[in-house]
């Protein structure tokens, strides 16, 4: 066999080491699926083995789970015939045989997980009788499938719940929520932990322990579900409760979700043979929605090849960051000194007084001891990470640095300040970075006396909770400036987009239209409950009142306000620009942040915002009652919105990748993760049907809804972002 090697003891046990060939991680293929089957069969016929343990050959893992790449074909596939259903859920059903038949082989199988064991990862280990994981934090076990738009296919889902009980799996398999060693231990996922390296050696102990057996629990005459099945107490509050839950928390949008509590349901009423067929058929179901389609390519392929630098220009030499500035010591500038800590660069962390430098460092150290209190690194570690910070009002510390990013106020005098005093001890290979969220770079780059070596760097708040990065590049930046600061960003494990100069770039800009539309809403005489409760139910994490809240109102004001001075005469004034001048300049509601905005933020701990009731005076709602097809409406307005914006940005140049826009807008400002983007979204949909529908919308609410040519072509040319433009989505 290719993959697993297999070695035999004096005492009979098997150590069949996974290794694939030529990949850094072990995952599971076609070749792979084969293998397993093989496995179970030299387990199961050969009389010199007693029982086996299954460990990995990789530095890495234990298995990151199936490669998706063989499943592509099916899809987002939409409704098959019954002859190539049978064939996609043969292909699939394969590594259910598989495991199914290491689980019923006879002999006593242990699984000895050193690193990452995930996804069909840890369907390997389920499917093992006995399982041991290294203690170390950073090992993470789960099933996870769900993250991304799929649910189980190797029995994770029947075998999960008959371990620990539905209601204890639910989260496991409906958030694809990751357990360290000692939780999974102390929900019964996992038999023993121990010291990493010694998970073979406790393996083989069990095997030699005379204890061993060779009989999954659910192939007992005695077995029951733990917490009982579905017609009990326990199963009726799992059920008809968490599918109610689940309704709420998804609006439908997530078959996945669906999927799997079904097949959890209908499995656990069955033997479980019947059960894994169940799995299969729904596996079959999940995986050809166009949801699984968009959430895979964005979630999965397009977010790994960015994380490894795929927008990265070629020819160029890699470089490493030894040494790294941060300018302003405010809760964003500690956050990026926080992620460069933990990567093991030296910072240097400068604000105009050292009262204001040592705070930031402060803000450092907390998110650390966290991290401790949380199971996440050692006291050692944190320690360590924090020295690595030096707070500061001393530019010249800064000699010797590869990169500087000034986080300082959104003011273009501040920031051309604050470069020039960096750039004057920085050398010309330095980077010297811009964390600005609207402010074009081009301009900015004007107070640099190296513009070549001048780009943004937009990080997320809160950054350490943020994945995401917007490098932009402005009229001189160079290829070899764009590739260091992609370097940078791996190094401190974000993932990097690369986009084009533009107010607003390219996330703000989108972001932007989400608000926008909700403030039309309201100008229009939508309910403002109703317009917050339909965002949400278009999969964004708030609606776009309660968002331009958070964003904060003033803020939100400057930049309306701002565009219409810079456009002059050109500018039109509309609901928003009235929305925003009736909110702050006359009734100083500012959002969140003097806890009055489109809602009321009580002082007291915990206790609820309320839409403010002057919203109805200022603005009178006369729809004030939701029907099907007002919802459906409005939640293509607030989708189309910024799908549009999102395909104008690539019309001018901003984005040159669709890979950049769909994960820069799920990762940067929450854009529905089931669409798998917004770019994914029109393809879905299909383009010629989203222009005609964003022609209707045009008639109706005005030319903000009109698709620019290039759509206009792509539609008529029958393309999409991807290739060929998809059919229409049922």
């Amino acid at each position: 066999m290719e993959n697993f090697k297999i070695d035999i003891d004096a005492d009979g046990i098997a150590l069949v080491t996974f290794d694939v060939p030529g990949k850094s991680m072990n995952t599971i293929g076609p070749k792979v699926m084969d293998e397993l089957g093989e496995l179970a069969e030299r387990l199961k016929t050969d009389a010199a083995i007693k029982g086996a343990v299954i460990a990995s050959g990789k530095a890495s893992g234990f298995c990151a789970g199936a490669d998706l790449e063989t499943a592509a074909g099916f899809a987002g596939a939409g409704e098959l015939d019954p002859a190539t259903r049978k064939q996609a859920f043969d292909e699939v059903f394969k590594l259910s045989k598989a495991l199914r038949a290491i689980e019923t082989c006879g002999k006593p199988v242990a699984a000895a997980m050193e690193g990452l064991a995930v996804g069909g990862g840890f369907e390997i280990a389920l499917a093992c009788h006995y399982r041991v994981a290294a203690d170390d934090s950073k090992v993470q076990l789960g099933l996870v499938e769900a993250k991304i738009g799929l649910m189980p296919g190797g029995g994770g889902s029947q075998r999960l719940p008959r371990l620990i009980g539905a209601m204890a799996a639910a989260p496991l398999l409906l958030q694809g929520k990751t357990l360290r060693p000692s939780e999974a231990k102390a929900q019964g996922l996992v038999h023993e932990v121990v010291a990493p390296g010694g998970t073979v050696e406790a393996a083989k102990a069990w095997l030699k322990s005379g204890s061993a057996d060779a009989v999954a629990p659910w192939d007992k005459r005695d077995f029951k579900i733990p917490g009982g099945g579905p017609f009990t107490p326990n199963g009726f509050q799992m059920f008809v409760m968490g599918s109610a839950i689940l309704r709420k928390d998804t609006y439908g949008n997530y078959p996945a979700q669906i999927n799997i509590l079904k097949a959890v349901y209908e499995g656990l009423q069955v033997p479980i043979d019947a059960a894994l067929r169940i799995e299969g058929r729904y596996f079959v179901r999940t995986l050809t929605s166009p949801q699984a389609k968009g959430m895979i390519r964005t979630l999965f392929g397009s977010m790994q090849a960015l994380g490894k630098g795929a927008a990265r220009p070629a020819g160029e030499a890699a470089s490493q960051v030894k040494k790294a500035g941060v300018l302003g010591a405010g809760m964003m500038g500690a956050g990026i000194a926080h992620a460069q800590a933990l990567a093991g660069i030296e910072t240097v962390l400068i604000d105009v007084s050292q009262e204001a430098a040592d705070k930031g460092k402060a803000h450092v150290k907390d998110l650390l001891d966290k991290a401790v209190s949380r199971g996440r690194m050692t006291a050692e570690k944190a320690e360590a990470a924090l020295a690595l910070v030096s707070a500061t009002t001393d530019y010249a510390l800064l000699k010797g640095a590869d990169i500087v990013i000034e986080a300082v106020f959104e003011d273009r005098k501040v920031k051309a300040e604050v470069t020039a005093k960096a750039e004057a001890v920085l050398a010309d290979t330095a980077v010297m970075g811009s964390n600005t969220s609207t402010l074009p770079i081009t301009g900015l780059a004007e107070a640099s006396v190296r513009p070549e070596s001048f780009i943004g760097i937009h990080f997320f708040s809160p950054v350490d909770k943020m994945g995401l990065v917007e490098i932009i590049r402005g009229r001189k930046t160079s290829p070899a400036t764009v590739a260091k600061t992609i370097d940078y960003v791996m190094r401190i494990k974000k993932t990097p987009i690369v986009v084009n100069d533009s107010r607003g770039f390219y996330t703000s800009r989108c972001f932007m239209t989400f608000l926008d539309e909700g403030m039309h809403m309201l100008g229009g005489g939508i309910a403002p409950a109703l317009i917050d409760n339909v965002g949400r139910m278009t999969g964004m994490p708030r609606g776009p009142l309660e968002m331009a809240d958070d964003v904060a109102l003033d803020l939100c004001w400057k930049i309306v306000s701002q565009t219409a001075k810079d456009l002059g005469e050109a500018a039109v004034a509309g609901p928003t620009y009235d929305v925003l001048k009736t909110m702050v300049p006359e009734l100083g509601r500012l959002g969140r942040k003097n806890g009055k905005g489109f809602y009321d933020y009580p002082a007291e701990k915990g206790a609820a915002k309320r839409l403010w009731a002057g919203l109805a005076e200022h603005f009178p709602p006369t729809v004030t009652r939701s029907n099907p097809a007002l919802v459906a409406e409005l939640k293509t307005r607030l989708l189309y919105r910024q799908a549009l914006e999102a395909a104008r940005c690539v019309e001018e140049g901003v984005v040159a990748d669709p890979r950049d826009a769909d994960v820069g807008a799920i990762l940067g400002w929450g854009f529905a993760p089931w669409t798998g983007g917004p770019l994914s979204l029109i393809d879905q949909v299909g383009v010629a049907a989203f222009v005609a529908e964003c022609d209707r919308l045009a008639a109706e609410h005005g030319p903000r809804f009109a698709p620019p040519k290039l759509l206009r072509d792509m539609a008529a040319e029958g393309r999409g972002f991807y290739g060929k433009a998809s059919a229409r989505a049922a």
